[in-house]
């Protein structure tokens, strides 16, 4: 039975208080307001018969007598295949102009998937991205963020993941996107011809902020049953900064005792339960989750990021337009690396990030004006063609391709005692003609 309240006790911001008995944390509520429209809002907290609701819309035109009912029930999302090639908001609302979905109610922010179901990560994700699939491999069921500052090509570089990876569905979650970023992730799957596998969740800068928390509780949702159903799902998350900053709005209206600068004490919990619905389903498909964090002032140490690093199984560091292979990590590639891809991948990656690093120690010394060696001038040629066919995120080539045009640079910058891997990967892989 819903119960139906006929006066609001306060108002602050986009939060109201009615006095309510029996009423559940995350229940749905709905606003009448006295022009006829209605909002949604939800139950955020409540001490005794003082209930804490968030209004999905400004609470401008809402008056003290305004009706509110309660629904008995928290938020869903709608499930079903015509999800895909869909574009919603942070409430599933379709926003593309087409029809609505009819299909299967889910709970949304519901626990994980119980442990016992899961197996151990040991499937690659193909992006054929060489700073990834070579270098810091994405496995299915990893979690992993992108750190980055504001002004790097980080939704380009989720928009190329999108386009060349083979998972089976792609889902995108965005919040705080301007217009033209949500337009241009749209036009990036149409173009790519990758709609038809995508589904998108989209909070822009001007939606409530209440939508932009939902966003990733209704993009995980959706995974979860597209996993359960078999299907290996992406899901692409921008920008968890934007998330963290709206839970730490909505906690200081609430007059939360804030943690560090600011940020609710519950900022590590609200971040790993998102984080951990990533999984490998025993007898199912998987979640894989790639997510962008954009660093306040390039401050890793930041709450948000120094939060996520705790969480997630490594990072790609975006820095200068590119994955810098120094602050980049996946904790899971060992499980792929040699075992699902060649037996020279393991050597190879660790030789050219070692060459690497030698030649940027090169380039140094050749900006301080230093006599440069032999040795020195073959370094210097690996990094420019290193950072123009490995590094560049234009290039899109398979991890067999990237092995292969590993060892061709090789070959052409060094001889074969100059760089130090097993001879029989050597006699098996070096190029024979430079």
């Amino acid at each position: 039975m819903k119960k139906v309240y006929d006066r609001i006790l306060d108002m602050r911001g986009n939060l109201i208080v009615v006095a309510a008995e029996n009423i559940g944390l995350g229940e749905l509520a709905l606003v009448h307001k006295k022009d006829g429209t209605m909002t949604y809002a939800s139950v955020l907290r409540f001490e005794k018969d003082q209930v804490t609701l968030q209004v999905f819309e400004n609470t401008r035109g809402l008056s003290t007598g305004d009706r509110v009912t309660f629904l008995n029930k928290k938020m869903q999302a709608t499930y079903s295949f015509s999800l895909l090639g869909r574009c919603f908001n942070g409430v599933g609302i379709p926003i593309d102009q087409g029809p609505d979905i009819f299909g299967e109610e889910i709970d949304i922010n519901t626990p994980s998937v119980n442990p016992t179901k899961r197996i151990i990560p040991k499937r690659m994700v193909r992006t054929n991205i060489p700073m990834i699939d070579m270098f810091n491999c994405l496995v299915k069921s990893q979690k992993i963020p992108i750190f980055s500052i504001a002004g790097e090509p980080y939704n380009k570089l989720l928009m190329r993941i999108a386009n060349q990876t083979d998972a089976d569905v792609v889902i995108i979650g965005g919040m705080g996107l301007r217009f033209d970023d949500y337009q241009a992730f749209l036009d990036n799957a149409q173009t790519a011809g990758s709609l038809d596998k995508t589904v998108m969740f989209v909070h822009q800068a001007t939606d409530p902020q209440v939508e932009c928390l939902l966003v990733p509780d209704m993009t995980l949702s959706c995974a979860e049953k597209f996993a359960i159903d078999g299907k290996d799902v992406l899901v692409l998350l921008t920008d968890m900064t934007a998330f963290a900053d709206a839970i730490k709005e909505i906690a200081i209206t609430m007059d939360q005792i804030p943690s560090n600068r600011g940020y609710p004490g519950s900022l590590y919990s609200d971040l790993a339960s998102r984080y951990e619905k990533a999984v490998d389903l025993d007898g199912g498909g998987s979640i894989t989750i790639v997510s962008v964090t954009t660093m306040p002032g390039g401050d890793i140490t930041h709450p948000i990021p120094d939060n996520t690093g705790y969480i997630t199984e490594g990072q790609f560091y975006l820095h200068g337009g590119v994955i810098d292979p120094f602050g980049s990590l996946s904790r899971l590639k060992q499980n792929v690396i040699g075992k699902v891809t060649r037996e020279d991948h393991a050597d190879l990656a660790n030789t050219m990030i070692r060459m690497y690093a030698d030649s940027k120690k090169a380039k140094e010394r050749q900006a301080m004006g230093f006599k440069l060696s032999k040795w020195d001038e073959k370094l210097l040629r690996f990094c420019s063609l290193f950072e123009k066919n490995m590094m560049s995120l234009e290039v899109n080539i398979t991890i067999e391709e990237a092995l292969n045009l590993g060892w061709q640079i090789l070959s052409e910058c060094f001889e074969i005692e100059e760089i130090s891997i097993k001879k029989t990967l050597v006699d098996k892989y070096w190029p024979r003609e430079k």
